[in-house]
């Protein structure tokens, strides 16, 4: 899959800087995530300054931002607006069954790597894949993000649209990517006026025991828990 693909923008030690820290900085915030602040500002200074200055750009805005405000910002932005959505195969499959499948193509492609995931967080959620592909497999983690490239240009745009401070660190993440093919902007045209399925049917595929990360069915033994990073609630 990656071979048929265009070759990363980004040398890889900053392909894991940017990765790594938009990873840490789309996670809910929190106090452990403002006292990384100065750790992160340093890191993107060895970035193109595009990209470094789209961090930098959060970073302002983190800092100023009373923590409660920021919070409910949050919430109010991720959770509660589905073209805001965190969970990639959310985009093309909304909650339907075809998602359940999508979801677990996502756990395999970490066990194939030799890491396993938490079972508190879904596998396709943009912190997870981030990190994974920062920490884990890079050429897997970057496939997972362009597999889903429309999802991700739909919440780039939906961001900027609103005039969201984290609309900069989605602009980061786009910037390590090819440019939008033709029928990946057909794509997102199609999400922007139509948006995510809704058929609301569970996504009992993927937690069907047979597809458990302790089964039968193949599992690596020297399998790695891959660090999560940690969300209020529930966002299935």
């Amino acid at each position: 899959m990656s071979g048929r693909r265009p070759k990363a923008i980004l040398p890889p030690e900053q392909l894991t800087i940017v990765w790594q820290s938009v990873s840490l900085l789309l996670d809910y915030p929190d106090e452990d995530l403002l006292a990384r602040v100065d750790l992160l500002r340093a890191a993107s200074m060895g970035l193109p300054t595009g990209i470094g200055d789209s961090i930098r750009t959060f970073l302002v805005s983190l800092e100023s931002t009373p923590l409660p405000e920021l919070q409910a910002d949050y919430v109010e932005t991720f959770d509660a607006r589905r073209r805001c959505n965190l969970f990639l195969t959310y985009f093309a499959h909304g909650d339907t069954r075809k998602r359940g499948m999508a979801l677990l193509r996502f756990k395999q492609t970490y066990l194939s790597a030799g890491f396993e995931l938490d079972d508190a967080e879904l596998p396709d959620h943009l912190c997870v894949v981030l990190e994974f592909a920062a920490i884990g497999d890079r050429e897997l983690g970057r496939d997972m993000m362009l597999d889903h490239r429309a999802g991700l240009e739909l919440l780039r745009l939906s961001l900027r649209d609103m005039g969201s401070p984290w609309a900069s660190l989605v602009d980061a993440v786009t910037s390590t990517l090819p440019s939008l093919r033709g029928d990946e902007r057909d794509a997102v045209l199609r999400l922007a006026a139509e948006g995510p399925p809704e058929e609301e049917v569970g996504l009992a595929p993927f937690a069907n025991p047979q597809f458990s990360p302790n089964s039968a069915s193949g599992v690596l033994p020297e399998a790695t828990l891959l660090p999560v990073p940690s969300f209020p609630g529930a966002r299935t």
